[in-house]
């Protein structure tokens, strides 16, 4: 088991936690990494683009000259796709992007990307993230007294609202609880800050 500092919000190392080997020492497979992201990504796509074909496109319905004599090509409606105003060719309706992924995989995945985060020196452990007000500057503060510079992903047991909205006025800054956090968030999220009580609800649900 590895283990790793336990800081607190001014930045100083208060202890030592040993972290699980079967969530945070894996070898990272990409190629489950990569398919996990793809299908998230896919699912967040809303499907919802339509454009009209010709038969959906209002009037056109009179022949606009006749077939032959006129020097003219011939043509059999005005909401031909080649006419200004016309249907759209191969016109692009709702679909549904949703990809499914085996629960294993997604497990592995998260393993994965847990442990890339560890072996990456990204893994940042912190006793407690603790705000009863709502102030940014207090969460700026603990991101540079840690040494998180640009983009974080601060991960906690329970929902703060005082830290959410705090944290949401920073750039590249994103919160997110044990049972939201997915794989994405993790690899696009840059340092990974956790608090103690955090990563003992995600070793009991992915160390099995």
């Amino acid at each position: 088991m590895a283990k790793v500092n336990v800081y607190n919000m001014s930045g100083e190392a208060v202890s030592e936690i040993e972290l699980s080997s079967a969530v945070f020492e894996i070898t990272p497979n990409v190629s489950v990494m990569h398919a996990v992201v793809k299908a998230y990504l896919a699912n967040q796509r809303q499907g919802t683009q339509s454009a009209k074909t010709r038969s959906e496109v209002a009037g056109g319905g009179r022949k606009p000259w006749r077939q032959k004599g006129t020097g003219r090509a011939r043509q059999g409606s005005i909401r031909a796709v080649q006419w200004k105003g016309g249907g759209v060719a191969f016109a692009p309706k709702p679909r549904d992007y949703r990809q499914s992924v085996n629960k294993k995989v997604r497990a592995l995945a998260m393993r994965s990307a847990l442990s890339a985060k560890l072996a990456n020196g990204e893994l940042v452990v912190v006793d407690q993230i603790a705000l009863d007000e709502y102030k940014t500057k207090k969460v700026v503060e603990m991101l540079k007294a840690l040494n998180v510079e640009r983009k974080a992903l601060l991960v906690l047991p329970e929902k703060n609202e005082y830290l959410v909205k705090s944290a949401a006025n920073i750039p590249g800054v994103k919160t997110a609880l044990t049972n939201t956090i997915n794989v994405y968030d993790i690899l696009n999220g840059g340092k990974f800050v956790v608090t103690v009580d955090a990563i003992k609800r995600i070793e009991e649900v992915y160390a099995k």
